[in-house]
């Protein structure tokens, strides 16, 4: 079994928050994978599915993203899972927009998400990282990954949910790092055409010489 937890702040008004891009990220997953309805279980939504074979849940909290450690805790004490059974999907200050990594446990990074839930189930959890961006200033951090998303970052943002969900068997196989391949593969941009070299002009049309300015 493998429990699938994204990260973010509930209610309409964080719905589109850089901070919510957890929650976006299962959202995309459980349309492509017909995930069933969700239950309101674990001080969260959830909702189940069998993916490469594998009994594969899907949790969002309820709680705001610093108490999700309670969610998750209790996801775990019940299913009796252990942490590398469990993959948090997450905003990555630290990773360029449209980037994602997968590692397993670490530091939390200043991820108070994070901090809860290695405070429940230890640190030894999946984490699949997916970049926003830096605002440049740790002091601008707060505000930043509390405000939503530019209108401009849509296309790099649809792209890397779509990829991260295509790509979910992988994940779920535990095949991380062709995971993160198959992703980067998915999102990169197409290379441009290259213009086919223009022949050489046939006889008949190069263009008359000059004529000198006496006439001749």
């Amino acid at each position: 079994m493998l429990l699938i937890v994204g990260l973010g702040n509930p209610g309409p008004r964080h719905a589109n928050n850089r901070h919510n891009i957890g929650f976006m990220a299962v959202e995309e997953i459980v349309r492509r994978h017909r995930f069933s309805p969700p239950r309101r279980r674990f001080h969260g939504s959830v909702r189940e599915a069998t993916i490469a074979g594998e009994k594969v849940l899907a949790l969002t909290p309820s709680t705001f993203v610093n108490l999700s450690g309670e969610a998750v805790g209790a996801a775990v004490r019940y299913y009796k899972l252990a942490p590398e059974q469990v993959v948090v999907i997450h905003d990555e200050l630290d990773l360029a927009p449209g980037k994602l990594r997968v590692k397993t446990g670490g530091g939390y990074a200043g991820h108070n998400g994070l901090r809860s839930i290695g405070s429940h189930i230890g640190p030894g959890f999946r984490r699949a990282r997916l970049g926003i961006g830096h605002p440049g200033d740790k002091d601008l951090v707060t505000d930043y990954v509390l405000h939503d998303f530019a209108k401009a970052d849509g296309a790099w943002i649809d792209s890397l949910l779509a990829a991260a969900a295509e790509a979910l068997p992988l994940l779920v196989a535990g095949d991380d790092g062709g995971y993160m391949s198959r992703v980067a593969e998915l999102t990169r941009p197409p290379r441009p055409r290259k213009k086919p070299d223009q022949p050489a002009p046939a006889a008949d049309d190069q263009p008359a010489p000059a004529a000198d300015d006496d006439g001749v």
